[in-house]
């Protein structure tokens, strides 16, 4: 009964933290999200692109509002077998996405963002005739107090980090 208690107790807690009020979809007011972020989960159709040498599989470190209004991100990503660092420039469409030309034709946007704690994104890569969809949360170091979610730089050799959450579900990299 008092383990029943306290989990209560914690979850009213965390209740009190988190506000659907604040959370926005599809907005495309990207000059707020520049932070620190790590990725905690990826899903897809095609599940090859996130595995873990898949070419869809990043780990976003952060994330950058430019003048010109694209969006830079800096990630970690399987190379050829190795981990690397990349830093990409998304340039922004006239519909709130943006778009790049990696593997194939991207665009991505964001689903839902608190602008604080969390983002959804959802990536769209068209290559040879198909589509691959990609969502992906990510959650700030913010929340912990962490200005790098890594600590570490990645070295050659090593492989890029985990996601956070981890498990064996089927249609998610875990």
């Amino acid at each position: 009964m008092a383990l029943l208690l306290r989990s209560l107790g914690l979850g009213l807690i965390s209740a009190q933290e988190f506000s659907p009020n604040t959370v926005v979809q599809r907005n495309d007011n990207m000059a707020r999200v520049g932070l620190v972020w790590y990725s905690i989960f990826m899903a897809s159709d095609d599940l090859n692109g996130i595995k873990d040498d898949g070419d869809l599989r990043v780990f976003v470190q952060n994330t950058e509002h430019l003048k010109n209004g694209s969006l830079r991100f800096d990630f970690q990503c399987m190379v050829q077998g190795e981990c690397g660092a990349m830093a990409v420039v998304w340039k922004k469409t006239e519909n709130g996405e943006y778009s790049i030309n990696y593997e194939g034709e991207n665009t991505v946007a964001v689903s839902e963002t608190d602008y604080n704690l969390l983002i959804t994104s959802h990536l769209q890569n068209f290559r040879n005739g198909s589509e691959t969809n990609v969502l992906a949360l990510y959650e700030t170091c913010r929340k912990y107090g962490l200005g790098s979610p890594l600590g570490v730089p990645s070295q050659k050799g090593h492989r890029c980090p985990p996601l956070l959450w981890s498990g064996n579900g089927t249609q998610g990299a875990w």
